[in-house]
Parts: structure tokens; sequence; C-alpha cells
């Protein structure tokens, strides 16, 4: 038979994408937890849990993806961070449920395979996963020619963790006088980035080396800023103390997201005026002319994570946190619910 026309030929290069499996070797093995069985490339990863599961295991997963936030790191050329955010999206949300993330699987798809990209896409992955303490067991590279612009590239990623099923928090003790525990962004986090490009890049024009007043950095690296991963301190306070229940503050803002762990029988008021907006929320709300209520329900608007406790615990929850190098503030209490009212309430 002649050479004919080959798969390289028609724009996929099943030899890169075997050179990037050999590197994503090394960069796979630092996260590795002791319960994983199998190594990178093969069919399937295989992850004991006879070793950590108790009496009445219970799985939580989660998927997600970065969203546009995909879109500055293509027009930066800043591409170790992203893959920080999509372990990030998803850790978050196991472990609002009280659960140990164990291991952690990424879905990267490209028109075109540029292994410099996806090593540095793969290495923030592996950085996001040892910040988690989850171990990256596996994924897909998927050179997909004609699907997407050249030099961009969608990621999706897959977490599961495991708790007891007594430990496991839904929300639903939560009652009358508890009191709601405000932890810190670390700025956008991956949400709201459409309506950001939009104040700040298509309306406003600002060239992403710009340093805009009242940032310290230029707009790439703020916008960039990796989602803050919160499972150390989330599992530290749940072993430790009453929690009640955790909301992961993300699409849909404060207003969206904690009334989804709150019972019935209960309304969350929230006092507005104990914090106050970091310096990239508001530049674009003074920028885009945006409203409070538009903030609230589309940006985290500095706080990333809440954790409702008993009035007892409070200030033992705040001291731990500070210990461990979170910055977190009591920003309300459950109350009673009004008739016909909303599940949360923001006051200040």
């Amino acid at each position: 038979m002649g050479s004919g026309t080959t798969y390289k030929a028609a724009g996929v290069d099943i030899d890169a994408a075997d050179r990037l499996v050999n590197r994503i070797r090394q960069i796979v093995k630092p996260t590795l937890r002791p319960e994983v069985m199998s190594d990178v490339g093969g069919f399937g990863a295989a992850v004991s849990l006879s070793e950590i599961a108790s009496d009445k295991p219970v799985l939580v997963s989660s998927t997600d993806g970065v969203g546009t936030k995909l879109k500055i790191a293509f027009q930066t050329g800043v591409h170790n961070t992203v893959g920080i955010d999509l372990v990030a999206m998803c850790a978050n949300d196991v472990v609002v449920q009280g659960a140990e993330p164990l291991f952690f699987l990424d879905y990267f798809a490209t028109g075109h395979l540029d292994e410099r990209v996806a090593e540095a896409v793969i290495q923030g992955i592996a950085d996001g996963c040892k910040q988690a303490n989850c171990s990256l067991i596996g994924g897909e590279t998927a050179e997909l020619p004609g699907m997407y612009p050249a030099g961009e590239y969608d990621l999706a990623g897959f977490c599961v963790g495991i708790v007891d099923r007594d430990r496991l928090l839904d929300g639903s003790t939560i009652t009358v006088g508890d009191r709601i525990i405000a932890l810190a962004s670390s700025g956008l986090h991956s949400n709201g980035y459409s309506l950001a490009r939009k104040v700040l890049l298509e309306d406003g024009g600002h060239p992403l080396d710009t340093i805009l007043p009242g940032l310290e950095r230029p707009l790439g690296q703020e916008l960039l800023t990796p989602t803050r991963i919160y499972v150390r301190a989330m599992l530290n306070l749940v072993r430790d103390f009453q929690v009640k229940g955790v909301a992961h503050i993300t699409g849909g803002g404060l207003v969206d997201n904690l009334p989804r762990i709150l019972p019935h029988s209960c309304q969350a008021l929230v006092d507005r005026s104990t914090w106050e907006l970091p310096p990239i929320f508001r530049v674009i709300q003074e920028m885009g002319g945006v409203t409070d209520a538009e903030m609230l329900r589309t940006f985290n608007c500095g706080i990333g994570m809440v954790v409702v406790v008993p009035e007892g615990e409070t200030q033992d929850v705040l001291d731990r946190l500070d210990a461990m190098g979170e910055k977190a503030w009591p920003i309300g209490e459950i109350g009673e619910p009004e008739a016909g009212g909303p599940p949360m309430r923001i006051e200040g």
C-alpha cells in the first residue's frame, strides 16, 4: 500500500500525545495518595477504598470547568494557573459536604495539541491537586481539528471524595441562632468572567498589561489569580467543630449559594457592612455601572466560602481559621423565616 493520507496530516499527532503522556507521569507522581493502585496511561484508574472507608462510606462527586476565564489565559499566554481553578471548582464543591477529596480526572480538548501549553495546564492541575490533597489519577487529552480556534482549548474536571454517612453535611441541622462565617476569596475565582471581560476589556478597552487605578498588578495577573482551595481548612473545621453547613460561593454569588444549604425553617440574615468589596470588584462595579444586586448575584464579591456554626463556637472557629492563614469574619446569623419571604436577606 502507498503512504496515503495520514492521521497527522488530518490534524491529529499521536506521537505528540504519547510524548505528553510520558511527561505527565512525572507531573502526576507527587499528587498520588497511597490508595492509588494504577499508573498514568492505563484504560482506567484504580483506587482502593479498603484502607480509608468507614462502616458507612459515602462517595461525593463533582464536575466543573473554568469558563471564559480561559480567554484570559489565551490572551496572556499564561497557562499554568487555570488548572488550579479547575481543581478548585470541583474539590471545593466536594468538601462543602464534609467529604475528603480522593482523586481527580481532567479533560483537555484542543484543535491542535501544543505540548508546551498542555503540559503547563496539567502542571497547574497537579498543583491544585496537591493543594486539595487529592490524586490526579487520569484524564483525556483530545486533539479535535476544526473544533476550536487556533491557540484555544477547553477544560473539564471531575473530583470524587469520601465521607462517613453520619458526618455528611447537608445543612439539615442549621437552626435559628447559628452564626454565619465568611472566608475570603482570592479574587474573582472562576465566575462572572463574561461580565468582567465585557466591562474591562470589550467596553473599557483596557489591555491586560494595564495597571488600572485601584489595582496593584496588571489586569491580566489580577484576572488570572487562581481560585482559592479551601479543602484543608474545611476538613480541619469539620473534624474539630460542630460545623452545620458549608456553601461554596460560585456562580450566582452569595445570593444563590447560601440558600442552597438552608432548611425551610430558617432565613439567613447577612450584614453587608461587615466587609468591603476587594479592589477588582470595585473596579468592575464602578467602570461598568453594575448595581449592588447584580454584583452580589454574579460575583463572589470577596467571599469564597461560607460556614454555619453554633453561636458558642464562633470565636473558636475564627481563631482556628486565622491560625491556618484564612481571612475570615462573621457576616450574619440564622433567623426565623418571614412568611412568603426570601431564604436570605442582605442588609447594611
